[in-house]
């Protein structure tokens, strides 16, 4: 394995800020190289490596946009124009070129019959045997959907990067689309650092909490699309911490790991990252969430390049919080998603509370918008207390050294963006 000694400028660079630590991110960060073809059944949450084409027309044909009558609507300019009923066309079905002074019964969806210039709605109509009386001037056009309306062959409908939820999925497969070019899993290894670390369903020792950052970053990763890797709880220990990085960079686009990158003596994941590769960034300007590490993991000596690596701290909201401001958009843009798509986008909403003890570093407070239209603050703002991100609907990003008043408008980061 490689060795690098550690920086003994690490400690003593100065924070940096929430905007320089994400532009570092991004900058590093380009899409897979490769792609895969995969069924437009099966791409849901996938992202496009190649845009997709229209090679038809849609509609492909003028049609109807109602149940009614297909006429000629100069036949139709008394008002009470008696027309003889000529064909019934159903959607799927070709009709007859339509005859002066005759109309032909049309379903939604099917094809104008050649003549035809307008169709009248069934409620302006009234059956007559094998007749039909218009009661109504049509202009021509009404109610028809011409063809290549929505879409002309030959455009570009979807561009290379476009994440594919079912409205995009839905669109490909109107222009007969059956299968999709679009950038592989992002393969992402994880694992906690901490010897207090305990699984749910085994006994609680004294001293030792449960791994709730386990549940938390997995489900955060898979809800990203990511396919990941659990290497579990890593005992505190370099050699330990070590060993684990080592395999894990060897199949993985991305490690991310949870505790471990602060100063204390038991804290091993940043001088192992430092002695296996190397740390680009620590320590950032932000409340929760001040201790993350970037940098990257290299490979066995016959692989090339290098495995990225994100260390989040250990305690529960600064971990949430950190990955949604930095992991999230950093994954995205590995995932093939354009920059200016990946960035959390802030929306300015009312503040219904006081928030007096600004920060000196750039704050992320939980928050609930309220029925009055504004924000509600959670009492207990702590790293520790995961409660309040199951209570909030979001975050409320402060600027640093700034104080709240009732009544502010504050910039709001909504979880319902941030969380899909």
């Amino acid at each position: 394995m490689q060795s690098n000694p550690p920086s003994s400028n690490a400690t003593r660079a100065p924070l940096q800020s929430v905007a320089e630590a994400l532009e570092t991110l991004l900058a590093a960060a380009a899409p897979v190289a490769s792609h895969q073809v995969v069924a437009t059944l099966d791409a849901s949450g996938r992202v496009l490596a190649a845009p997709v084409e229209a090679h038809i027309d849609v509609p492909g044909m003028d049609n109807s946009q109602m149940d009614g009558y297909a006429v000629r609507a100069a036949d139709c300019g008394s008002g009470q124009a008696r027309l003889q009923v000529s064909q019934r066309i159903a959607a799927g079905h070709v009709g007859q070129a339509l005859e002066p002074g005759t109309a032909a019964r049309i379903f939604t969806g099917a094809m104008l019959p050649q003549g035809a210039d307008a169709v009248v709605m069934q409620e302006a109509c009234e059956v007559d045997g094998e007749h039909v009386v218009v009661n109504h001037v049509p202009k021509p056009g009404e109610w028809v959907r011409y063809t290549g309306e929505d879409i002309r062959q030959g455009s570009v409908i979807l561009p290379a990067g476009t994440l594919l939820r079912p409205q995009e999925l839905g669109l490909a497969a109107s222009v007969g689309q059956a299968e999709l070019e679009v950038y592989r899993r992002l393969r992402v290894a994880v694992f906690f650092t901490g010897d207090e670390l305990t699984m749910p369903g085994e006994p609680l020792k004294p001293g030792a909490i449960y791994n709730s950052n386990r549940f938390l970053l997995r489900a955060l990763l898979q809800r990203l699309g990511c396919a990941v890797s659990d290497y579990g709880i890593v005992p505190d220990s370099l050699e330990a911490t070590r060993d684990t990085l080592h395999r894990a960079a060897q199949e993985h686009d991305l490690i991310i790991t949870s505790g471990g990158v602060s100063v204390g003596e038991e804290d091993h994941v940043r001088p192992a990252v430092q002695a296996q590769g190397r740390i680009d960034m620590w320590q950032i300007a932000m409340k929760p969430g001040k201790p993350l590490a970037f940098g990257e993991v290299h490979r066995a000596s016959d692989t090339p390049g290098g495995a990225f690596f994100i260390g989040l701290p250990g305690n529960p909201v600064s971990s949430f919080v950190t990955f949604l401001v930095f992991v999230r958009p950093f994954v995205l843009r590995l995932q093939g998603q354009p920059r200016q798509a990946v960035l959390p986008r802030a929306v300015a909403m009312r503040a219904d509370f006081d928030w007096p003890r600004a920060d000196r570093r750039q704050e992320f407070l939980r928050v609930r918008r309220n029925a009055a239209g504004g924000l509600d603050l959670f009492a207990s703002q702590g790293s520790n207390v995961l409660t309040s991100t199951v209570w909030g609907d979001g975050l409320v990003d402060n600027p640093p050294a700034q104080a709240i008043a009732r009544g502010d408008m504050v910039q709001f980061l909504s979880f319902d963006h941030l969380l899909n």
